[in-house]
C-alpha cells in the first residue's frame, strides 16, 4: 500500500511513520528540505521537497499510485486546496486532511472530504473531563 503524506511537520512526520512501521510504501511532501529530519535517520520513505499545491511535485512523489494521501500542513486553505487536488483530479479513494478551523472542518466534511479537526477534538474533550470532575466531587 502506498501513501502520500503532505506536511511533514510534528502531526504529518508521525503519520508517515507510522504508516511506514506499518508496511506502507510511504512518500512525504513537504516545503521544506529541512523537514526531512524530522524523519530521523533511518527513514526508508521517500521524500519530496516542493509545495502540496504543486500538481507537478504530487506526481513526482507518486500520487498517481496512491492508496492514501493524509495532508497535514500548517495551513487550512492549504489542506483543502490539496486534499481537493488528491481527490478530484488524482481520484485518491483515501484522503484524510487535517483542518484546524471547527467551522471549515464542518463545511468540507459536508462536501465528502474526510476531515480530522484537532482544534473541536481539545475543546470536546477538555470540556467533557470538566463536568466529568465536577460529577465525582
Amino acid at each position: 500500500m502506498r501513501a502520500l503524506v503532505v506536511g511533514c511537520g510534528r502531526v504529518g512526520s508521525t503519520v508517515a511513520l507510522t504508516l511506514a512501521e506499518e508496511g506502507w510504501d510511504v512518500t512525504a511532501v513537504d516545503e521544506s528540505e529541512g523537514a526531512l529530519a524530522r524523519l530521523g535517520e533511518r527513514w526508508r520513505g521517500g521524500f519530496v521537497n516542493g509545495h502540496g499545491m504543486d500538481v507537478d511535485v504530487l506526481r513526482e512523489a507518486g500520487i498517481e499510485q496512491a492508496d492514501a494521501v493524509v495532508v497535514a500542513t500548517d495551513g487550512d486553505n492549504t489542506n483543502i486546496v490539496v486534499a481537493q487536488i488528491a481527490q478530484r483530479l488524482f481520484g485518491v479513494d483515501c484522503v484524510v486532511v487535517r483542518l484546524l478551523d471547527p467551522a471549515r472542518a464542518d463545511f468540507y466534511a459536508d462536501r465528502g472530504l474526510d476531515v480530522v479537526c484537532p482544534t473541536r477534538t481539545a475543546y470536546e474533550t477538555l470540556a467533557e473531563r470538566v463536568r466529568a470532575s465536577r460529577s465525582k466531587a
